[in-house]
């Protein structure tokens, strides 16, 4: 499922980027607002999925 996260986290990441230039392109406040939040919001997961991935680790020592 860790791999699904991410793999959605990239994709609303690029969604969100692409959002904002298209907002910036044709002026539309709004869609950069939109575009700006949900690339935020989705690094913000992936650095979440990061930390997670770090506690649940394989090699950590036991």
């Amino acid at each position: 499922m860790t791999e699904d996260n991410k793999a959605k986290n990239k994709f609303n990441e690029a969604k969100g980027k692409g959002k904002e230039g298209l907002g910036k392109a044709t002026g539309n406040e709004q869609w950069q607002a939109e575009g700006k939040t949900e690339k935020t919001s989705s690094k913000l997961k992936q650095a979440g999925e990061k930390v997670k991935d770090a506690f649940t680790s394989d090699d950590k020592p036991r």
